[in-house]
Order: C-alpha cells, then structure tokens, then sequence
C-alpha cells in the first residue's frame, strides 16, 4: 500500500520543504511552514498521448463566446465568457463581488443558459435571500453551499450546467489534502482540479478570490497563473463606484476597465462615466482642473484636486488615486522648472469620485491642481490639459488624443492644454468644436492655465 506523503509548505510564498523550519528558505519569514498530507492516489496504468495538431489546422471557435447580460463586463473581458476558461474575480471584502456575479449568472439564466451558483462561505437561504433582493429567480439558476470540492464535481456532474461560479476558492477544500481551506496547498489544488473540469467540460467557470493585506489574491501568485483571466473589482469605501479591470486576459485586453454603481438593488452600469465624475466638480475652485485620462479603448474625464498648505514641521505628500512616488517627482520638477516654491509645504492631492489614475497622461494636470493651489486662483472651468513631464520640465506626448478630445468635447470643454508635438499630429477635423494651445515645458503650460 502506497505511502501518505507529506510535505512543510510556506503559506507566504508557496516554497516546500521534506522537513519543518522555523524560518522559510523561500522569502525568510518565520513560523510560516504548514504541514500538507495529500491522500495516496492510484497510478494510471496506461497514458494515451493527445494527437499534436498543426497551427494551421487549429481554427479558433469565436461563436464560444457567452455574453453575460451586462456590458461592462463583457467589455472588460473580451466580449463575453469563453467556454471552457477559468475567471479569478478579487476584491476587497463588501466591495460587490458576489453581487455582480449573481447579477451575471441571472441575466445568462434569462438567455436560456443552465447556471450553478456555488457559495461556500454562505449557506442556501443567505445567496437566495440576496437574489431576491437583486430580482433573481429565474428557474435555470441553481444554488449549492458545499465547500467540499468533491461535492461540488458531483454536483457539476448532476445538473450540467453552462457556467459555474465557485465563491470562494479559499473557503473550498479538498478531501485529497490533510490542510485547512484557504491554504497553499488547498488553493492549488482546488484550482487545478477546477481547471480540468472547465476544459475537460468546455464549462465556463468563475472563481471569487480573497485580497490578502498585501493585495495579493488568493495567495503569493498562486491562483493567478493558473487561471486564464484575473478580473479586479475596486472601489472605495463610502463612494458608491465601483471599477472592474482586468490584470490578465488569454482572450481579450487588459486594458479595458467597466464602471458601476452601487445601489440598495445592486451594481448599475454607468453609461456616461465622465459625466458621473464630474457631477459634483466645484465650480470656480482653486487647485481643481480635469483631465481625460485613457483607460482602454474608453475615454475618462477625471478631477484632480490639490490643495498646498504650510507644513508644520516636516512636509508631508498625500496622494489618493495617485502614484506617491511619482508626486514627489512631479514636486521636484514644479519646484525646480517651473520655479513654484512647493518643497517646504505639505501637498496634498485627490482624485475625485475614488478612481485610481497611473496613466503619465495625468502629470501635467497634477502640476497644474498644485499650481493652482498655490497661486490661489482657479482655472477656467472649460478648460482641460494632458501629458506626461520629464524631469527637464518638458510636456510629451501620449497616446491616444483623439479619444480624449472627442470625450471633452462631447462634455462642452472647449480649451485644451496638450504636448506641442500632440498637437502638431492632429487634424482639424480630431478636434473642430475645442481650441488646442500646444505647450512644450511645465512653465509654458501653467502660464497657459492661470495666465
């Protein structure tokens, strides 16, 4: 009779040892070495290899594609669900993960699609009582709380469905493995065996991953390279946005984000997102300008507020929504290029609404809130600026322009502020309904805001 084997796991960064250490080779933390037992398995008494086939006989099957009822999701992953993948959703904890999912599977019910639900960190009675709320009940959509995986196989096996949703990976268990659920261990084998399931089956399968405090999902990497498409769902406490991006895409972009809104009765796509963002812009406000950030193939038009303030003892840089290493940078070559005395004072700068912002597309409008703030005095509410700086204080170009401007101008903004050799690019006809003014350096594009 074969042998259990055994083996130390670090619930860290994954690294396995024959043998306990208090500290772990793999990333030097200590006491994070956890046993795992895997149960014997039966060896395969004959193997049949799979026939190779050529690339040019392996014809893609676009009519795989399932759309899920909401488009902001299907924007962000391609167009629709892929038979046969495997989708890690993450997010923080309450942001609306289990909601948008529920919605999803309601809306492919309708379309005629057999859907399984599976919770495993609530019971029956808690999903129902939620999709009750959310107005789903058709009959097609079927609910399970097994956390055992082997429950849920048998399962998969009984009622067929289409596509399958497991919430969580880190609450579902193996019997094959003597470890608690949500450990290294478990979380690579739940996934794997799901993995098989979804391509064995061509099931379309979607996975609700846990952020760790690190923001890591489900573990050190673990789970990310072994599904096909890592979606991210933000949003911040108390603002009711909600952001959903893909960091991983075998089947489409990753560079597409969908906006919501969170309600009593559920997520609300958000058609207009610029608009909503700028529904409540103060009017007349120093330190507040707006910029048409691209995210994806979608054009946003975001407010980034700064305010400068004496320091009381050493300076201080807060940034919400922005890089803090790349405020200090900016900060440098304000102070230094543009001859704005900033460096002693405390700087604090926001994005309005809870958005995230990393695009270089946004430096010059964050050295203009800051100038603004300083001068005091407030930009023309119709006017916008864009593009990345360089430490010798020059403005360049981004990619893009003419979504951004189309965007501004559809809004009624009818002044931009962008790279010189943007502008010199563009035709006429990118942008007749808004006056271009090119700038090459900070100092001529902040002369150009608040002249």
């Amino acid at each position: 009779m074969p042998r259990e084997k055994s083996a130390f796991v670090c619930q860290s960064c994954g690294h396995a040892e024959p043998k306990w250490l208090g500290k772990c080779p793999g990333c030097s933390e200590w006491n994070t070495l956890v046993e795992e037992r895997r149960a014997p398995g039966r060896a395969r008494d004959s193997v049949v290899a799979a026939r190779a086939v050529a690339a040019s006989e392996a014809v893609a099957d676009t009519a795989s594609r399932l759309p899920t009822g909401i488009a902001e999701l299907d924007r962000v992953l391609g167009g629709g669900l892929v038979a046969g993948s495997l989708v890690l959703l993450g997010g923080d904890p309450g942001v609306g993960k289990s909601t948008l999912l529920l919605q999803a599977l309601e809306a492919l019910a309708k379309a005629g699609r057999d859907v399984l639900y599976v919770s495993a960190e609530e019971s029956v009675r808690q999903v129902a009582l939620r999709a009750q709320r959310l107005g789903a009940a058709s009959p097609r959509l079927l609910l399970s709380g097994e956390t055992e995986l082997e429950a849920i196989l048998a399962a998969v096996a009984e009622s067929r469905p289409e596509v399958l949703v497991v919430d969580s990976v880190q609450a579902t268990h193996s019997a094959a493995l003597d470890s608690v659920a949500g450990s290294i261990g478990q979380v690579r084998e739940v996934a794997g065996r799901l993995l098989e399931l979804a391509k064995g089956r061509q099931l379309a399968t979607l996975l609700v991953g846990h952020v760790t405090k690190d923001g890591s999902l489900a573990g050190p990497k673990t789970l990310e390279h072994v599904v096909d498409t890592v979606l991210s769902f933000e949003g911040e406490r108390g603002t009711p946005l909600r952001l959903l991006r893909a960091q991983k895409n075998r089947f489409g972009p990753t560079d597409e984000v969908g906006v919501f809104e969170m309600l009593p009765e559920g997520l609300r796509e958000v058609e207009n997102p610029s608009a909503f963002l700028l529904a409540e812009r103060p009017q007349g406000a120093p330190g507040s300008v707006v910029v048409p950030c691209a995210e994806g193939s979608r054009p946003l038009l975001v407010e980034i507020q700064a305010l400068v303030a004496p320091a009381q003892g050493l300076p201080r840089r807060v940034a919400l929504g922005f890089d803090p290493n790349r405020l200090a940078l900016l900060l440098g070559v304000l102070d230094r290029r543009a001859g704005v005395a900033v460096l002693s004072d405390d700087v604090f700068v926001n994005v309005a609404g809870g958005l995230r912002v990393s695009e270089p597309a946004c430096d010059l409008g964050v050295l203009g809130a800051v100038a603004s703030s300083v001068a005091r005095r407030a930009p023309d509410p119709r006017t916008l600026l864009f593009g990345e700086v360089g430490l010798a204080g020059e403005v360049r170009a981004v990619a893009l322009p003419e979504l951004r401007l189309r965007e501004a101008a559809r809004l009624g903004f009818s002044r931009c502020l962008l790279p010189e050799a943007t502008r010199a690019r563009l035709r006429a006809a990118d942008a007749s309904d808004i006056e271009l003014v090119g700038v090459r350096d900070v100092s001529s594009a902040l002369a150009a805001l608040l002249g």
